[in-house]
């Protein structure tokens, strides 16, 4: 079941148990099950602090539970945890088994303070690269309160529960049987929505810190590199972020990343935030900016946070990124993850065997296409030019698939559904003019990006495509305010481009405050001293 190498690492890996544990296995007579079993007894032959029970109840079957011995285990596999959720599996191993897992100290102990009984069902897909984050999130939760229980339930083994429960989006977590969430979520964005007074607490919080030298809006590449670069010239800097990684996070493969010849969205949040941590920078995740104030007589501008919330400082960079763009066509919000979908890698396998359709001809959505047609029976993608824009070499691998249909110059103009799902589209013919309706089942959105800048219209200067305008320093029509990243006008949308920009306005913002009246910064010396006396 397990290969030799990927064996030999979790040998090494349980070495680090502290305490017993148990896996308690619920199965049936299917092949799966017998799969589990025999993934089962090789993890237990690897540590004497391994053991196994086939006296499992659970209604799901096959699935497997990790516990203590004696205690009413709360970590639930329905199905077989490869893939990415292989990680899911040995850190919910290891923590289970008293290895401490890395979060920070304080989230760790707002955890068992936590009030109320939640049971959590996660449905996943294996090839999801943001469903281990939500896995490993509500296991971690599980593990070190008594009153959670966290389930992981892998749809594509589990279809018939998907069609019974209308799943169509991964990852999407019930709690008590009722929906929470959709799509990446992080331990502490979770905790927030289930800790009453939290987000009152944090607000406080904030209100109370002390200004900024160089606040960044923003924790994608562009808003990572400002505060490793600001940080090295020693000032105080803070990284205000809805989602540390930004739409990062959300990216499958990443092979253009100078001197990383291949890497993914989440491995390179996950190093970015490691290199950001580093240095003496403050980062409040889970806040989202919702106006920027000027600079007023006391030289400070304000950045107020969605939450009511507001953070100080003399300088702001402002990388706020950019999103998936939307169709913006009656019936799209309405069947938002329920038939309409944004990320082909995701919930792709949700699909299997039924008819759907990509939006865009571009190469996100060639891609997307191509990856969809080994999946489902028939991909339809729509373009709104007359030709598709992707490289050459994907049209080539594209128009030699049997399962694909293309159609050009066509304008979707409505998603169609029975109040429960999506079962098709309808678009106009932009040559004759006239309305064709498909019958499907999934809409996969591909068709470029939007800047994040909604929350700056009237306080700074904007492109018409509502980017940040820019000089070449980074710095915007507001003095103090520098921006980067793919939220500016900046063209080439990438990465490495990202970072560079994020570098260059943190310099930028570094040589304003330089610069800025020695009478500022003597006065509040003065200030400071007659308050120590």
């Amino acid at each position: 079941m397990l290969e030799a190498n990927i064996k030999a690492q979790l040998k090494s890996y349980l070495e680090r148990l502290q305490h017993p544990i148990e896996l308690i296995a619920s199965l049936d007579d299917s092949a799966k099950a017998a799969e589990i079993s025999a993934m089962l007894v090789e993890i237990s032959e690897l540590s004497p602090l391994v053991s196994i029970r086939t006296d499992g109840t659970d209604a799901r079957k096959p699935s497997f539970a990790v516990g203590r011995p004696g205690e009413m285990a709360r970590v639930f596999f329905a199905g077989i945890p490869m893939g990415h959720e292989f990680t899911s599996l040995v850190l919910a191993l290891l923590q289970v088994g008293g290895h401490p897992p890395k979060v920070d100290g304080a989230v760790l102990a707002q955890i068992p303070q936590i009030k109320g009984t939640f049971r959590f069902e996660t449905f996943i897909s294996l090839s999801c690269h943001n469903c281990p984050d939500v896995v490993q999130a509500l296991n971690l939760l599980s593990i070190f309160n008594a009153n959670i229980q966290s389930v992981m339930i892998d749809g594509g083994l589990f279809q018939a529960e998907v069609e019974a429960r209308k799943i169509m989006a991964v990852p999407t977590i019930l709690l008590n049987g009722e929906p929470f969430g959709q799509g990446r979520m992080s331990l502490e964005e979770i905790i927030a929505k289930i800790d009453t007074g939290a987000a009152e607490r944090e607000s406080e919080k904030l209100n109370n810190s002390e200004p900024y030298d160089v606040l960044i809006v923003g924790g994608g590449p562009a808003g990572a590199s400002a505060a490793v670069y600001a940080a090295r010239k020693g000032i105080r800097t803070g990284i205000v972020t809805e989602r540390f990684g930004g739409q990062v996070l959300d990216t499958l493969g990443i092979e253009n990343l100078i001197s990383i010849p291949h890497t993914d969205g989440p491995k390179l949040v996950m190093a970015l935030e490691q290199h950001v941590r580093e240095y003496d920078v403050d980062i409040v995740n889970l806040q989202r900016a919702d106006a920027l104030i000027p600079a007023g007589a006391d030289g400070l501008a304000t950045v107020r946070l969605a939450s009511g919330a507001s953070l100080k400082a003399k300088s702001v960079i402002i990388a706020t990124g950019a999103r998936w763009r939307e169709m913006n066509v009656p019936g799209e919000q309405e069947y938002r993850g329920k038939g309409v979908a944004y990320c082909p890698h995701c919930d792709g396998p949700l699909f299997k065997g039924k008819r759907v359709s990509v939006i865009g001809g571009g190469n996100s959505g060639v891609e997307a296409a191509i990856d969809l047609a080994g999946v489902v029976a028939h991909v339809t993608l729509i373009e709104f030019d007359s030709k598709l824009r992707a490289d050459a070499v994907l049209q080539t691998k594209l128009r030699s698939l049997s399962n694909v249909t293309i159609i050009t110059s066509a304008l979707t103009s409505k998603v169609v559904g029975n109040g429960e799902k999506v079962t098709g589209l309808v678009y106009q013919d932009r040559v004759g003019g006239g309305m064709h309706e498909i019958k499907l089942e999934g809409i996969f959105v591909q068709i470029g990006l939007l800047p994040n800048t909604d929350w700056l219209k009237g306080a700074i200067a904007l492109s018409s495509r509502g980017e940040i305008e820019v000089d070449a320093r980074g710095q915007t029509s507001l003095p103090g305010i520098f921006a980067a990243g793919d939220a500016t006008t900046v063209p080439f949308k990438q990465i490495i481009i990202s970072m560079g920009e994020g570098a260059k306005a943190a310099l930028g913002a570094f040589d304003h405050l330089i610069r800025m009246p020695v009478a500022t910064s003597a006065t509040k010396t003065i200030e400071s001293e007659k308050l120590a006396a």
